[in-house]
Order: C-alpha cells, then sequence, then structure tokens
C-alpha cells in the first residue's frame, strides 16, 4: 500500500465548523476538479433513483442534485424523527441537463403536486444516507434531498428500491416504471474507509435492485476488487464481487484531494451488476471462498480441502494449487457443485 507523509490539514473553518470524526472514518472531498470528474463519471440524469452514501458536508450531494431534480419535493427522515414536507419553488433548480423542454415537464410537475395525494407526489431528488448526527441535521434543511440518518449496514436497499416514492407526478418527467418493476438504485458514495469491505459485502444480496454503483475506496481496495489471478492483490473480495459485478476504476485521487487529507492514494469504482450471474447458493460461496483464502499461501490441501471434506464433498476439485491460482468460474462451479448436492440431499428427505 502505498502511504503518504502527513499532509498539513486545513484547520476546522474549512469544513464549515465541523470537527471530522476519525471514528466515522470521515475524510471530506474538496477538490473542485475531481468532483466534477466523477459527476461525469456518474453521468446522473432526470428522475433517477440515486442514493449517495455519507454525504459529509455535501461536495458531491450538491452537483448531483442540480442534474437529478426536476422539481423539490418531500424530505423524510429516519429514526422516527417528524417528516417534514417542502413545496417546489416559483422556478426549476438549476440543472446543465435541463433545456426548456425540461423545464417545461418540471412546470407541469409542480402542477400536479397540490391536487395530487401525498403518497403519490414526486420522490426527492436525492436519497442520502448519513450517520453522523450532525452532518445529517445540515442535510435536513436541504429540501430537495431525501436524509436516512442510520450505519449504512443496518439500511435494507431491497426494501429501498422497493418503496422508492414513484406516482402520478413522475408522468409529467417520462415513463413511470410499473408496479411490478421498481426502481433500481443508483448507489454513489465516499465509503468511510475503515468499513468499506463490509459496505460492499452488505450491498452483494441487493445487487439485483441496482443499475450501478460508483464508490471512491483506497486505492489498494479498488486493486483487490478488480483483480486477476495469479496476482498478490486477487482475494476473497476479488471472487465475491467479480461474481456479481462487471468492476473497473475510473478515477484515481490524491490524498490533497480531501479534508483531512487521507495518508493513502484513493480511487473511484464502477460497479455494474451482471445481467446473467452464475445461479448459487451466496453463504456457500461465501464460506467457501473464506476457507480457500483463510491460508493462502498454502496449497488448498490444507484449507479448502479440508473444508470440502467436512462437508462431505466427493467430487473433483484440484487441492494442489493455491487459493490466488483458481479462477472466479471455478469457484463459482464448485459452489454450484455444492449447492446441487445440497439441494438434492433436501429433496430426498
Amino acid at each position: 500500500m502505498a502511504k503518504h507523509p502527513p499532509v498539513r490539514q486545513r484547520p476546522t473553518a474549512a469544513l464549515g465548523g465541523h470537527q471530522a470524526r476519525k471514528r466515522f472514518g470521515q475524510n471530506f472531498l474538496s477538490d473542485r476538479a475531481i468532483i466534477e470528474a466523477l459527476v461525469a463519471a456518474i453521468a446522473p440524469q432526470p428522475g433517477q433513483a440515486m442514493v449517495e452514501i455519507g454525504p459529509g458536508l455535501g461536495a458531491l450531494t450538491q452537483p448531483l442534485v442540480e442534474r437529478l431534480a426536476a422539481c423539490r419535493a418531500w424530505v423524510v427522515a429516519s429514526e422516527n424523527r417528524p417528516q417534514r414536507e417542502q413545496f417546489a419553488p416559483d422556478s426549476p433548480p438549476h440543472s446543465p441537463a435541463m433545456g426548456p423542454e425540461d423545464g417545461a415537464k418540471w412546470a407541469a410537475a409542480v402542477d400536479l403536486q397540490p391536487t395530487t395525494p401525498k403518497s403519490d407526489r414526486l420522490p426527492s431528488a436525492l436519497t442520502v444516507i448519513e450517520l453522523d448526527r450532525d452532518l445529517a441535521q445540515r442535510l435536513r434543511a436541504q429540501p430537495q434531498l431525501r436524509v436516512i440518518e442510520a450505519d449504512v449496514l443496518r439500511v435494507d436497499f431491497a426494501a429501498l428500491a422497493a418503496d422508492w416514492p414513484t406516482g402520478a407526478g413522475l408522468a409529467a418527467l417520462g415513463p413511470a416504471p410499473t408496479e411490478a418493476a421498481p426502481q433500481r438504485l443508483r448507489i454513489v458514495g465516499n465509503l468511510p474507509y475503515n468499513i468499506s469491505s463490509p459496505i460492499l459485502f452488505h450491498l452483494l444480496p441487493c445487487a439485483a435492485v441496482v443499475q450501478d454503483q460508483h464508490f471512491m475506496l483506497q486505492q489498494e481496495v479498488v486493486a483487490r476488487m478488480v483483480a486477476a489471478p495469479c496476482s498478490a492483490d486477487y482475494g476473497r473480495l476479488s471472487v465475491m464481487l467479480q461474481w456479481r459485478y462487471a468492476m473497473e476504476q475510473v478515477l484515481r485521487v490524491p490524498p490533497q484531494s480531501f479534508t483531512p487529507a487521507p495518508r493513502v492514494d484513493s480511487a473511484v469504482v464502477r460497479m455494474v451488476p451482471l445481467a446473467q450471474p452464475a445461479a448459487l447458493h451466496l453463504p456457500t460461496l461465501e464460506n467457501l471462498v473464506r476457507a480457500a483464502f483463510s491460508q493462502r499461501r498454502k496449497l488448498l490441501r490444507h484449507s479448502l480441502g479440508r473444508w470440502l471434506d467436512e462437508q462431505g464433498y466427493s467430487g473433483h476439485f484440484d487441492v494442489q494449487r493455491r487459493a490466488e491460482e483458481v479462477p472466479v468460474p471455478q469457484y463459482l462451479e464448485l459452489a454450484q457443485a455444492l449447492g446441487a448436492r445440497d439441494g438434492a440431499r433436501a429433496s430426498s428427505t
């Protein structure tokens, strides 16, 4: 991992009076050029169901809203806080993506609001998930946001997608999704580096309701995510995520782009769920991959081989090699074989 010497930190005033909290892994993106490049990579479009994890001071939030918002709607505050409504202003918010036609659609949507039941009003431009109470309070002052004050590891993204506000107002902005096809989420964020892997694993079972994900992470984590077999970076994270996503690094970010500056390089990764991933039992894949990489310097017969014996697996799998030498498809085939065996056992009882 490439580490950098400490960077002279900017005073608290640079954070609008907020004190960065180390326990939350707070490093706020502050480089305007990087922010613009990241937003360009995400390419948000009006009306899309977008969720930002860890918006912090809103450096990425505001430009996302400008591109997503066709009008303003309600803000939902979670954790038993009161719900508050804001109606659209007299003119549409500025968005480089909006033309004259979009402005007319915006006006039509606003006209629908006063006579439309609350459940059918337009959704907020952007949903944000923020754990820091002080930052969540600041975010609630922005009526175009739906604020969820919670630990992201406790958020049910499948339920969030299923409950995403659609309704009559959306007809003014374009074809509305049917009830049978809920909105697919676009998830973005500058993830706290101290819990980035748990967040990625938390999102894995929800990939079917996700259109894509763009995350700022440590450079070394992104390298592990996209690593090929027979490389030092190839490991459990590589196998688990490559089963479900097509991934690529889209941006490299130096420490100076943050306040306070981390001592490592960062990168932005794009994750697009595969249309037809291998059908398998996720816990089985998790367990076998964990066993395989538990002793990555040794041959698999000392780790995965013993685990397979414990499972009573009698099929063939070459354990005379190291975990990093096994391509992702072979791990998936093994998980499927184990799942088929377990399914056969269950049907015979």
